[in-house]
């Protein structure tokens, strides 16, 4: 069986935001920041001109996905004791056990994940990838997609998908 993929790693796949993350025993980090890099591989079959997708439609979409995240507070929404509330005066408020934050609203991100972790960031990007894709690729049947999120060098999380 033959396969085809593209690799795509850019110097302007990346944003800067600040998380922290919680541990399995409850306790968390002290809410920091990375400068965090997004590489990409997509795996489908080849169009009739010989390409898998055209670099230079896919990589807007990425740096859409990744500018939308820069210079955020990423917030996890889907963790069973952090909350997030409307505060006065436009902000969100954030909680985690004796932690609270007071943050303008414009600077929080709320992603549907449980923990701001580098797999998880890889898993809502490449999620969103799959969501965005159809609209400028209607032909491509992805096979495979795979996502990393390095928060450190030489330190990432990955996501992978794969149609059954």
């Amino acid at each position: 069986m033959e396969r085809w993929s593209i690799e795509v790693q850019k110097e302007y796949f990346k944003f800067s935001a600040a998380h922290f993350l919680i541990f399995p025993d409850g306790s968390a980090e002290r809410l920091h920041g990375h400068n965090y890099r997004v590489f990409l591989e997509l795996d489908a079959g080849l169009d009739e001109h010989g390409l898998v997708v055209d670099f230079k439609r896919i990589k807007p979409i990425v740096r859409r996905l990744v500018d939308a995240l820069d210079e955020h507070f990423l917030v996890p929404g889907e963790h069973r004791e952090l909350r997030v509330t409307e505060a006065e005066g436009d902000a969100f408020e954030v909680r985690y056990r004796d932690r609270r934050y007071v943050v303008p609203r414009e600077d929080v991100i709320v992603l549907p994940i449980n923990n701001t972790s580098s797999e998880n960031l890889a898993a809502w990007l490449g999620r969103e990838l799959l969501r965005l894709l159809p609209e400028s690729f209607a032909d491509v049947v992805v096979d495979s997609l795979r996502v990393g999120v390095e928060e450190t060098s030489g330190q990432r999380g990955v996501y992978r998908y794969t149609r059954d």
